[in-house]
């Protein structure tokens, strides 16, 4: 299981830390950001195909900021394909 680490941007998260095993997504967790929402972000997407979650996630904006912690987390798992 690769574990990641990834810095997003235009949100109040600071940090999305997940793990990918044979492109399954695991343990999702952020630091900072609505807590609530995020949690609930990790728990929706645990289990899922990276790649479906990448297009479940992207594009979502947060008051118009042009991302969101979902959207900082579709990028995240885009980059960990590479």
């Amino acid at each position: 299981m690769a574990k990641y680490s990834y810095k997003p941007s235009g949100v109040c998260s600071t940090q999305i830390l997940f793990e990918v095993d044979n492109n399954t997504v695991h343990n999702v967790r952020y630091i900072g950001g609505c807590m609530g929402n995020t949690q609930g972000i990790g728990a929706l997407i645990e289990g899922m195909d990276r790649d479906e979650a990448i297009k479940r996630l992207r594009g979502i904006d947060c008051r118009g900021r042009g991302t969101s912690c979902p959207d900082q987390l579709a990028i995240a798992l885009e980059e960990s394909k590479k």
